[in-house]
């Protein structure tokens, strides 16, 4: 089996690839899409096959998923770049990568993607089957992006494609805990983020990459125990802001995702249940 990886430079796809590597059987052979020379020398050096250029150039597309049996698109655009990158990378990129993948023979296409696509809460925590619902405090070109791609990779015909949507990332030297205060320190005291590990995201896209029968199937990638800003702030070591517990949480079940799908069809179970699990094991 030759799986492509893109995204390899990124929090996410630099994490998984070495634990591919690391599962990967007698045979098995995985290639990254990476820009840069440089940076890509440490996956040759894990064994990993480079093809280097840019995800938007549709030459380096063709020689990247040229004899590939999978494919796992981590590659993605969020923080900090402007609205029209996030478009190009997140929607465009990625549905040129689908048709290259379904013109070139590909059994099976990993989507990964973002809880942020559903939008508002629920009352109650998000299931795979809810309707997307633009709008809430993190809504945006990412999200919006993310959720399009989403739709029109699976509507591709003679294509295998699942779909990963990510609880909000850490571990592992990952500052994305650290960044958390940029949106925790205006939330409500009790206001939570939903979490996932890098292990454990890593564990649900392989899951996800070799389940039989999983054809147009999405699954929530998340932790069992939702943070809230309090806690955030002392995971972090940081002073809690009095004004915290003077402000209102607008959408208490913003962003709770539920995990029974993936549970029961693909049997997944968090290597870190909780952050403060996480912390215990040294894995931060």
């Amino acid at each position: 089996m030759l799986t492509l990886v893109t995204g390899t430079t990124g929090q996410v796809g630099r994490r998984f690839v070495p634990r591919l590597l690391a599962q990967a059987r007698p045979g098995d052979r995985v290639r990254v899409l990476v820009r840069d020379a440089d940076r890509a020398e440490r996956f040759a050096e894990l064994g990993a096959e480079v093809v280097l250029g840019d995800l938007r150039d549709t030459e380096a597309l063709g020689k990247a998923v040229a004899g590939a049996d999978a494919v796992v698109n981590v590659a993605a655009a969020f923080r900090g770049v402007p609205d029209e990158e996030a478009w190009a990378v997140n929607r465009d990129a990625a549905l040129e990568l689908g048709r290259a993948a379904q013109t070139s023979g590909v059994q099976r296409f990993v989507q990964v993607s973002t809880g942020l696509v559903y939008g508002v809460g629920r009352g109650r925590p998000l299931t795979e089957d809810d309707e997307i619902q633009p709008g809430g405090s993190m809504w945006g070109a990412y999200a919006e992006s993310k959720g399009i791609a989403e739709r029109e990779l699976l509507a591709l015909e003679g294509l295998d494609v699942r779909v990963g949507r990510l609880a909000f990332v850490y571990g592992e030297g990952d500052p994305h805990l650290a960044q958390s205060l940029m949106w925790a320190g205006n939330w409500a005291a009790t206001q939570k983020l939903h979490m996932v590990h890098h292990a454990d995201v890593a564990q649900g896209l392989l899951r996800l990459l070799h389940a039989p029968g999983a054809d147009g199937r999405i699954y929530n990638i998340a932790d069992d125990a939702p943070v809230t800003a309090v806690e955030l702030h002392q995971l972090n070591g940081v002073d809690v802001p009095a004004e915290l517990y003077d402000h209102t949480d607008p959408d208490p079940f913003f962003q709770l995702t539920s995990t029974e799908r993936i549970r029961r069809e693909l049997g997944y179970r968090p290597l870190y249940p909780s952050v403060y699990a996480a912390r215990e094991a040294g894995a931060l």
